[in-house]
């Protein structure tokens, strides 16, 4: 299918849905492709395109009080076996993990290890540590590296902020100043805790992520906060 065709299509889907929502909700907009069914001719790709509302209410306590991230047993696919670089539908370890941390914490946001121990990534999101004003996130050889998780670090170079690509470990993740996780839906969302242990003073957001979260509302034209903040 043609990109011009493809994004046709995909407006045509937003346009009409819009009407179901508000005019302060968003939707998610989401483009599947698969190889299809093969034929004599080759394989059809089957295209999928859907709209789905953004969650605001259910996820407007992290903008208020953090996010408590909570680490499982189930760990990342390893780039071995399948590389998390490359945006496929394979998520079924991170089903696993909203599975698992449901049980431990209802309110609880899954971030998964890496095979190596390290912090890795959660359901469409990137983590992001805060020490001593650098801002570090897991190398893209472990994750997707998401749109919101380098918009993020664009922005935080804007904002002369140091930012680094290196492995953090759960000693890394306890002992951080600040910590925060990027996806399309979050923008940037301010984490309270990991595995229960408190992050920083517990003041949400902390004063470098309240910086890229203003910087991120600044380039996209929206109060990502009050956005949320607004559904309490």
């Amino acid at each position: 299918m043609p990109r011009t065709e493809m994004a046709q299509i995909t407006m045509e889907v937003l346009e009409t849905n819009l009407p179901l929502i508000d005019d302060d909700d968003d939707y998610w907009v989401t483009q599947r492709v698969s190889r299809g069914v093969s034929g004599p001719d080759g394989e059809t790709p089957t295209v999928i395109v859907e709209t789905v509302p953004l969650p605001f209410k259910a996820r407007a306590k992290y903008y208020r009080d953090g996010m408590p991230v909570v680490v499982l047993s189930v760990r990342r696919t390893s780039p071995e076996v399948l590389s998390p670089r490359a945006k496929i539908q394979n998520y079924a370890n991170l089903v696993q993990a909203e599975f698992e941390v449901k049980d431990k914490n209802p309110d609880g946001w899954p971030i998964l290890l890496d095979m190596n121990g390290n912090l890795c990534e959660g359901p469409g999101s990137n983590f992001f540590i805060v020490k001593d004003g650098v801002v570090v996130t897991p190398r893209e050889q472990f994750v997707l590296a998401g749109i919101s998780r380098s918009t993020t670090i664009e922005l935080a170079q804007e904002l002369g902020i140091e930012t680094r690509e290196a492995d953090i470990d759960l000693y890394d993740a306890y002992t951080t100043d600040e910590a925060f996780v990027t996806s399309t839906s979050f923008c940037i969302c301010p984490v309270s805790s990991i595995n229960g242990s408190n992050i920083g003073d517990s003041v949400m957001p902390g004063p470098l992520t309240s910086r890229l979260l203003d910087a991120y509302s600044g380039l996209v034209g929206i109060d990502i906060s009050g956005q949320y903040l607004s559904r309490l």
